[in-house]
């Protein structure tokens, strides 16, 4: 299944201004802590990390953990520098990763 993400990042932004960063993505996930109904586990499937890169450099990161949503969504803030590219990194089980990448006008 290919993941589809979701990222609200304002198109234009003062210099100095703090900015909210919205993103979600879809994936199936499974705890592993469940069973089939044949009584086998069924294998643990979740997104385990996300990163934000403003420019190249981390300005958010988060380790996630079977009780986390099906589909994370997450909300977190940065202050507007310059204008350029924030990158979005989701990797988790099974070999799973996701990146998107959107621009910002700072003005």
């Amino acid at each position: 299944m290919t993941a589809q993400a979701l990222i609200h990042v304002p198109k234009k932004a003062k210099r100095g201004e703090v900015i909210e960063i919205r993103t979600m993505i879809s994936h199936v996930m499974e705890t592993g802590f469940r069973r089939s109904q044949s009584g086998e586990p069924i294998p643990r499937n979740i997104i385990a990390n996300f990163a934000c890169t403003y420019n190249g450099v981390e300005i958010f990161r988060a380790e996630l953990f079977p009780a986390m949503t099906a589909n994370p969504f997450l909300i977190f803030r940065t202050v507007a520098v310059e204008s350029g590219t924030l990158a979005f990194k989701w990797t988790g089980d099974n070999g799973f990763a996701a990146e998107q990448s959107v621009k910002i006008e700072v003005g």
